[in-house]
This record gives structure tokens, sequence and C-alpha cells, in this order.
């Protein structure tokens, strides 16, 4: 039986950050496809660890890009079209209990890509 990695998230108008936590994962492998069906498997020590998210909306899996380290799988998933999404998942869907936020990641739809002018 699998268990699930714990999972987070951010995004950006034009991408999505999901980092799947996994200290010293091997054989590490990633799925990414077009209609946003995003998979993981790995394992770490004698545990198999899976997961599939079917993400909000469609994604550029060319421009997408994913990094295997040795404390986690970071992946940039570029969106299809630049939009804000209002969760991971698809509508009908709720996140999985596994899946949270990145706060170290998250910008405010509002703080996106704004410029700030200091006056000193």
């Amino acid at each position: 039986m699998s268990r699930h990695p714990e999972v987070k998230w951010a995004q950006r108008i034009d991408k999505v950050y999901i980092t799947v936590q996994l200290p010293d994962a091997k054989d590490a492998k990633v799925n990414l496809e077009p209609d946003g069906v995003f998979t993981f498997s790995g394992s770490a020590g004698t545990n198999l660890y899976e997961l599939k998210l079917d993400l909000n909306d469609k994604v550029n899996v060319e421009a997408s890009k994913i990094s295997v380290g040795v404390r986690s799988i970071f992946c940039i998933v570029e969106k299809a079209e630049a939009k804000w999404w209002k969760k991971l998942v698809r509508d009908d869907q709720r996140a999985p209990h596994f899946v949270k936020v990145d706060w170290d990641k998250w910008v405010d739809e509002d703080d996106d890509g704004m410029l700030c002018t200091c006056i000193f």
C-alpha cells in the first residue's frame, strides 16, 4: 500500500509551484499531462509514495520544469492560460489533506507583478 507525500503549492498568474516534500526520495517520477493531471511516484526508505492531482485547468507541459532535489521535488507548472486559479484542484474536488499552501512562495493576486515606488 502506498502513502501520500506532503505537498505544498503556490501560484502566480502564469504558473503554479508544486513542491513534493520527500527527503531522500529514490526513483522519483513526475508526470504532467496537458489536461492538468499531475502524478508523482517515488520511494523513501521502505515506503512507496504516490499521488495524483487533477489540477484546476490545462497546463503547458513543454514549458514546465521539474527539479529533483535531496529533500524535495520542485515543479514549476506553466498554466496554459494566464489566469488566477481559485484553488489547486478542479472545482468539483476538495484538495487532499496532504496538500498545503506554501506560504513562503505565496503572493496575493493583487500583489503579483506590482512594482512598489518608494519615496525616501
